[in-house]
């Protein structure tokens, strides 16, 4: 067992898991801690870092594409506070970080564990049911039923409508987006036969955001959410990761190999600029030759 204890967190891994539970500091965001415990399988990994830093370090997880329905959903989005595959490290534990991190390097190169995009979801998303207030409305989700509902600060045009509520069945797709500078955020989702409206403040099948405490937690309703939905993967997108063009799936030897050149050159600028160590460069350069 190897095992950081943090006053941002706790990170245990196995040998067959990481176990991620947020700390109790004042800086550990809402999101983090509404998520509570999460256990990420070996599989979901695609590498792990450490970053020293004079006053405080960071390990950072780095998960497999669309293995995990909220990075899937916030695009990469979250602030540092709530993100959950990120830890500060107290230098006094620099140590123990750099161990952990060496744990778990030895045992994805031990299993062989590619770092290519994943055909479907490794990790559940957050518990149901689930309710969350912020902005302009109320999010709900039961895993069948999203339930839009607007409070008094939501524009006329959109509440005159009522509650909305919309049938699995019937979303597309789902997006988390914080607010930034002056542009407000949003939770939408993109229904069948609706069509979607510029801004959120109009659109009656988003939520709008403006920047508050508790925004980030209706990242956790589109994570849900997305986790029900058909995988990315599944979607039939040429775009989309695991299509013949994006995993190198047999059908399109043209696309195929294009695809692998380009993730060559993706790799290589991640290793320069720090992202990759060498031997998980060297392991997925590998991995992308031998599709060659």
């Amino acid at each position: 067992m190897a095992e950081i204890i943090q006053k941002d967190g706790i990170w245990a891994f196995d040998g067959v898991a990481l176990r991620l539970t947020p700390g109790r500091d004042r800086n550990v965001g809402v999101l983090r801690r509404a998520l509570g415990e999460l256990v990420v399988p070996l599989a979901a990994l695609a590498g792990i870092s450490f970053e020293q830093g004079r006053r405080q370090g960071r390990l950072r997880l780095r998960l497999r594409d669309g293995a995990d329905p909220l990075l899937h959903a916030t695009g990469g989005r979250l602030a540092e506070p709530d993100d959950p595959y990120r830890l500060a490290v107290e230098p006094d534990r620099y140590g123990v970080a750099e161990y952990v991190t060496d744990e778990v390097r030895d045992a994805l190169l031990l299993e062989r564990v590619p770092g290519t995009p994943v055909g479907g979801f490794l990790l559940p998303g957050p518990a149901l049911p689930l309710s969350v207030s912020a902005g302009d409305g109320t999010a709900s989700f039961d895993g069948e039923r999203v339930r839009l509902e607007w409070n008094w600060k939501t524009e006329d045009v959109k509440a005159a409508a009522g509650p909305r509520t919309l049938a699995l069945a019937d979303i597309l797709g789902v997006e988390w987006q914080p607010s930034a500078g002056l542009e407000n955020g949003h939770l939408r989702f993109r229904v069948a036969g609706a069509p979607v409206r510029e801004r959120a403040k109009f659109d009656p099948n988003a939520v709008e955001l403006w920047g508050f405490k508790r925004d980030p937690l209706m990242a956790l309703v589109a994570a849900a959410v997305q986790a029900r939905l058909p995988h990315p993967a599944a979607a039939g997108s040429p775009a989309a990761p695991g299509s013949p063009e994006v995993s190198g799936e047999p059908g399109a030897p043209e696309a195929d190999h294009d695809a692998l050149l380009r993730r060559l050159r993706e790799l290589g600028e991640l290793h320069r600029a720090g992202v990759l160590t060498d031997e998980e460069f060297t392991l997925a350069k590998q991995a992308v030759l031998k599709r060659l």
